[in-house]
């Protein structure tokens, strides 16, 4: 198979979609890689490491999607990209549909075969693909919350982890999965007074052990938000549920309820975010304010730190693109139910079922796509 990994062109993004190593495996398999030039420095990788791995170099990325039999990336195509895409083309990246109409029919329109990293499963229910980004993204939400609170950045001037005689920052974690748990583990680190919620007991019961008491687990109700709202110096918005829109949980008219300089980070925006007033920024212009509560809605928090995300991402994606590349799609889903949950589109057809119920469009059983 002729495997293509063009530049990413949305801003900040410094991440990549194949490293050196997963070209060195595709190509020891028998499969050609090609690269665009330059599309690795971001995250540390030369043009001369791919062709030490095998990969070839092209100078643009219309080369790759005109001849790409699959094109690997890690964000959604950009409407550019989404022009360049075609019908019997295998596209496998970060799609997250449910809150992008636009891409949604673009991918549609274009017939391409789409399989999304964030809807790819395991035999453990979970998600193996976005695990990796979601722990560098709730290792990440501490920080940038924390940095969002000092006074020069419109923030409350509040330390996270206080100093002798000054209490530390009240931070209330929405969400105990994979990133609400990394985001815990290093805003604990940091000495704040954390606050998790979630809806699962065992969930909590776990985070209870892992943590030792050193911060609170809460049943996760509207009432119960509502009632830290009025504390929280920061709230990460650790919230999923797999495919589709993300829930609204702090609706505008809370906003009032919480303390001037509070900060607001929704890790939950590739899905449209979990509270009412998000929306996507760039880590450019990371921050805005509404009724003076700062948001921090970066799309794609795990690109500031590129070389770790990207060799994370290599690691989870590349046993699937290997099955992609030396099975072909059909086969490599029709072997893999987990893999086949990764399907979003086929052949003008909508085939993953909680893009369909956020958008109102007619969804296609990813195993009769089989057959298209």
């Amino acid at each position: 198979m002729l495997i293509g990994c063009p530049r990413e062109i949305k801003p900040q993004e410094f991440r990549v979609g194949i490293t050196p190593a997963a070209a060195h495996e595709a190509v020891a398999a028998g499969h050609r890689v090609i690269i665009e030039t330059g599309a690795g420095l971001g995250s540390g990788y030369s043009d001369d490491d791919y062709r030490a791995a095998g990969a070839g170099i092209v100078d643009t990325a219309a080369e790759i999607f005109a001849t790409a039999e699959m094109v690997v990336k890690v964000k959604e195509p950009q409407p550019v990209e989404r022009k360049q895409l075609r019908e019997g083309q295998l596209l496998f990246t970060y799609l997250h549909l449910a809150p992008d109409a636009a891409q949604t029919r673009d991918l549609l329109d274009s017939g391409v075969t789409a399989i999304a990293y964030e809807t790819v499963t395991d035999r453990n229910g979970g998600l193996p693909l976005l695990a990796p980004m979601s722990e560098v993204a709730g290792r990440l939400a501490p920080q940038v919350g924390a940095w969002s609170l000092q006074k020069a950045n419109g923030g409350r001037g509040v330390l996270l982890g206080g100093v002798p005689g000054v209490r530390p920052a009240n931070v209330v974690i929405v969400g105990g999965g994979v990133v609400g748990t990394a985001a815990a583990r290093v805003a604990v680190g940091m000495g704040a007074n954390v606050t998790v919620l979630d809806r699962s007991i065992p969930r909590m019961s776990y985070l209870d052990d892992i943590f030792q008491g050193r911060l609170t687990t809460q049943y996760s109700s509207a009432a119960g938000l509502a009632d830290l709202l009025p504390v929280a110096d920061m709230i990460i918005g650790a919230v999923l549920i797999p495919g589709a829109a993300a829930p609204k949980l702090v609706s505008r008219a809370q906003l009032s309820a919480m303390k001037p300089g509070a900060v607001l980070v929704d890790v939950a925006i590739d899905q449209g975010g979990c509270f009412e007033t998000s929306h996507a920024t760039t880590h450019a212009d990371p921050i805005y304010e509404v009724d003076g509560v700062l948001h921090y809605c970066v799309a794609n928090m795990p690109g500031a730190v590129a070389r770790t995300s990207t060799q994370a991402l290599g690691n989870a994606t590349l046993p699937f693109l290997m099955a992609l590349a030396n099975k072909g799609w059909r086969l490599a889903c029709s072997e893999d139910a987990h893999l086949m949950a990764g399907l979003n589109t086929h052949a003008g057809h909508l085939t993953y079922a909680a893009v369909g119920k956020a958008l109102d469009l007619p969804v296609m059983d990813p195993r009769e796509a089989l057959r298209v």
